[in-house]
């Protein structure tokens, strides 16, 4: 059914698991993939906790694919990056608790994803962080949660440098929840939503509801300006030649 992920139901549980070689990297396939699969469990009455992950203990996901979006307009940069967001609120907006097990590389759309869950917890080995700013874009959509999860002055930092952190700088700010051992983290994911499922799933379900609604009342507005952000983006040469620089594993060159 899918190619570019796997999905996994089992007595109340779903596990979605990121698997495109070899970094996981979130083109408009898996987007779409994803997109359906948070369909496919909104409609399961039976699943009451989503654990989302990526295979083996090396990546999350590094992030969005820089080849698939160097070469987008202004209106496909603007298409990819709202298709990205719809996928993501369907995991934050979903009566279903979702845990965000994270295994190695954790960045950019991958980390958006993992700020949506409602749980994060990290294998010791975890690299998490937005790099957009490094290949000539900014962060936008869920990178909104990034201030209200490890405070605005971490955050700034972060956008605008552009660098990750390890799993226990991400704990010691806020942006995980726990660090485990990486060989740990299938046991400790395993234990946490065992204790899940043994709630009641009613105050589960409501408590979740709550917890959105505690967003700030913009917020949505403030995500669909950052889509127009990034679309403006393209609209000059800089992605492309910063994520060219990227791929070429050169400097860039701006104004030249």
């Amino acid at each position: 059914m899918y190619d570019t992920i796997e999905l996994v139901k089992e007595r109340g549980l779903a596990t979605v698991t990121l698997n495109r070689p070899e970094l996981n990297l979130m083109n408009w396939q898996m987007i779409r993939e994803l997109a359906d699969a948070a369909k496919d469990i909104s409609h399961d009455e039976v699943i009451r906790v989503v654990v989302v992950t990526g295979p083996g203990e090396r990546v999350f996901t590094a992030g969005v694919d820089v080849h698939e979006m160097k070469d987008l307009d202004p209106s496909g940069a603007g298409q990819f990056i709202s298709d990205l967001h719809r996928m993501i609120l369907r995991f934050r907006e979903m009566d279903r608790i979702v845990v965000a097990a994270i295994n190695g590389y954790c960045l950019g759309g991958g980390c958006e994803l993992a700020m949506a869950c409602d749980i994060r917890i990290a294998a010791e080995n975890a690299q998490i962080g937005l790099p957009e700013i490094q290949v000539g874009i900014p962060s936008v959509i869920e990178a909104a949660l990034m201030p209200l999860l490890m405070g605005v002055g971490r955050a700034r930092e972060m956008m605008l440098i552009g660098d990750a952190i390890t799993a226990e700088e991400a704990a010691k700010a806020g942006l995980v929840g726990r660090v485990v051992a990486k060989a740990e983290l299938r046991n400790a994911t395993t234990e946490l939503t065992d204790r899940l499922l043994g709630y009641g799933p009613t105050a589960l379900r409501l408590q979740k509801r709550v917890l959105n609604r505690w967003l700030p009342p913009d917020f949505e507005e403030a995500i669909q300006y950052s889509i127009e952000a990034f679309s403006q983006c393209f609209a000059t040469g800089e992605p492309h030649e910063a994520m060219s620089a990227f791929l070429e594993k050169r400097a860039p060159r701006f104004g030249e």
